[in-house]
This record gives structure tokens, C-alpha cells and sequence, in this order.
């Protein structure tokens, strides 16, 4: 009982591990798609005028 409880454990902190792998990446990977987009929106309105 005691090392499927272990096992259980050691795969929850795996999971809790790569669920805030996988959201800072897509916090980051916004941020710098809204940077990107926000530069190529102020380039394109120098070139239009």
C-alpha cells in the first residue's frame, strides 16, 4: 500500500511539474507574440504615412 501511494505521489509532483512548465510557456509565448505584434503594428504604421 505504501508504494502505490509513493507512486501516486511521485506522479502528482511529476504532473504539477510539467503543468508549470507548460503554462509558463504559454504565458511567455504570448507575451511575445503580443511584443512581436505591437512592433510590426508600429512599423507598419510608419511606413503608411
Amino acid at each position: 500500500m505504501t508504494a502505490i501511494l509513493a507512486s501516486f505521489l511521485q506522479t502528482a509532483i511529476k504532473f504539477l511539474f510539467f503543468l508549470a512548465v507548460a503554462g509558463g510557456g504559454i504565458v511567455c509565448g504570448k507575451k511575445y507574440r503580443d511584443y512581436k505584434d505591437a512592433k510590426n503594428a508600429g512599423s507598419a504604421t510608419e511606413e503608411s504615412k
